[in-house]
């Protein structure tokens, strides 16, 4: 098995590699474990939290054998980039990759497991939450400075920004990262980029709010935008829905 480690990591090489091989039977599960799984373990005395890639399709795994970089990887490669931009995201420790001669099989990202009070979902189910609007106004300017710094999560939805709530101070830590891209965002990329996170009007009429001020454009504007691509992707997401009930039929 491949290993790659941050610096301030590689004396734990033989313990992280003892917990990849014992990944099945060791460590405590978060979620369901479905597509992936997530699990906890003790490292020197921190909390450490391991994803496990499931095995590609047979296409894919050619694919990641030789011509992409996987997606524990990338999530390793983009996480150190984030904290070079100052951007919250838990910090990497690994990342390890299982390959046989001619395909690639498992795949693993380790980062250290951060507490965290919340997550964007709660605020999208739960508008009476303390500090609701200031906590929405920050994470918008959270996701100005993700723009501002050339990066397009594509990933930016509801479980994915981990809240901490420090008095009146908000910090946001991206996970999930092996989906971004890295140029400069015109306008409506902007805008697209907050579609997957609420269907809530007045959630977007209070982002886009935030975001014109940071932006300097009209707050009508910025709000018909953001709106349209918010229903654009509502309607494919239960367009979606409704074809996958039909196939179970």
């Amino acid at each position: 098995m491949k290993i790659k480690l941050a610096p301030l990591f590689k004396d734990q090489k033989r313990e992280i590699l003892s917990y990849l091989e014992n990944f099945d039977h060791l460590g405590t599960l978060i979620g369901e474990g479905g597509r992936n799984k997530i699990k906890l373990f003790e490292l020197d005395r921190k909390t450490i939290n391991i994803k496990s890639f499931k095995i590609p399709n047979t296409l894919n795994q050619i694919i990641y054998k030789y011509f992409r970089k996987s997606k524990a990887e990338r999530s390793f490669i983009y996480a150190q980039f984030l904290i070079s931009k100052n951007i919250g995201t838990p910090a990497p420790i690994a990342y390890a990759e299982n390959k046989l001669s001619l395909t690639f099989r498992e795949s693993y990202y380790i980062s250290e497991h951060l507490d965290y009070d919340l997550t964007f979902r709660e605020l999208v189910t739960n508008p009476e939450f303390p500090q609701w609007e200031e906590i929405l106004r920050a994470f918008t300017r959270f996701t100005f400075l993700l723009h501002e710094n050339q990066i397009e999560f594509l990933d930016h939805s509801p479980g994915n920004t981990l809240i901490q709530i420090k008095e009146n101070n908000y910090q946001f830590f991206l996970v999930d990262l092996n989906r971004m891209n890295f140029r400069e965002l015109n306008f409506s990329e902007r805008m697209k980029n907050f579609s997957r996170l609420t269907p809530k009007k007045e959630m977007i009429q209070i982002m886009s709010s935030e975001y014109a001020g940071l932006l300097n454009r009209p707050e009508e504007e910025v709000f018909e935008k953001m709106w349209f691509y918010t229903n654009k992707f509502q309607e494919s997401h239960l367009r979606k829905k409704r074809l996958k009930k039909k196939l179970k039929l």
